[in-house]
């Protein structure tokens, strides 16, 4: 009996060194990735009783394994600690790179369902503002630019978000359009898990055409200056609405 007594602290000894100290690793894929699109962080950590997640962009998990995406493209640090059976801690980081989205802007003169589709606009000039609000009173436009001769210019570098689009030439502009229903200039939330080599993301702007001294509202005589010296933009003189009924598009 007292040799049994002997061997059983000296098991316990045994058993608690198998007990390892735990390591946390995991597999990220895609990386890199586009904005919106889901990233699947395998958890592949070992002698682990369960771990904490820290994404990078404020969010975290308990989840052993993760899906996640972002909103903004950027390099996110992401964290994963890993905790042991009996106590210990081990952590790990990651690097993932996000890809900003681009996005197609084709400007079109709008036309009545009953007549020949408008042309094709070159030389306006297009702004993307990040909220309505941005794009009334003209203020923290993310980007402008100029449409070529198919009256199309793409955008890249973008946000899982919408965007609202402004455009502007010396006879075109989508103003009284957007007065009618914000659709007119309200861009597609990108969708998530999507596969940017097939799917072409694309917003078409209708713009009205004015004679002459018959310009819908008034502007700044250059956009140039909005970006170049973060203008603070005088509010357009427009009651935006959701709910409409609109002119019928394409």
């Amino acid at each position: 009996m007292k040799r049994i007594l002997t061997i059983l602290p000296i098991l316990s000894l045994v058993m608690a060194g198998c007990l390892r100290e735990p390591f946390a690793d995991a597999f990220i894929t895609p990386n890199p990735a586009y904005v919106g699109e889901d990233i699947t962080f395998t958890n592949i950590s070992e002698n682990t009783d369960y771990v904490e997640w820290e994404m990078g962009d404020g969010s975290t998990s308990s989840s052993f394994d993760v899906i996640h995406y972002y909103n903004d493209p950027d390099f996110y640090d992401v964290n994963l600690v890993a905790f042991g059976v009996k106590g210990g801690v081990h952590s790990s980081s990651f690097i993932v790179e996000v890809i900003g989205s681009e996005l197609k802007i084709i400007v079109q003169l709008w036309t009545p369902v009953d007549e020949p589709d408008g042309y094709f606009l070159e030389g306006a000039s297009v702004i993307l503002y990040p909220t309505l609000d941005d794009w009334v009173f003209q203020t923290n436009p993310v980007a402008e630019l100029f449409t070529n001769t198919a009256g199309e210019c793409i955008f890249d570098g973008l946000s899982y978000q919408r965007y609202y689009v402004d455009v502007w030439e010396a006879n075109h502009d989508n103003y009284l359009l957007a007065e009618e229903d914000v659709a007119w200039i309200e861009t597609q939330e990108l969708p998530g898990a999507y596969d940017h080599t097939f799917i072409d993301h694309t917003f078409i702007a209708y713009v009205d055409y004015y004679e002459n001294g018959k310009k819908s509202t008034s502007r700044s005589s250059s956009k140039e200056k909005v970006l170049q010296e973060g203008f603070q933009g005088e509010k357009r003189d427009l009651k935006i609405n959701k709910i409409t009924e609109p002119r019928k598009g394409r």
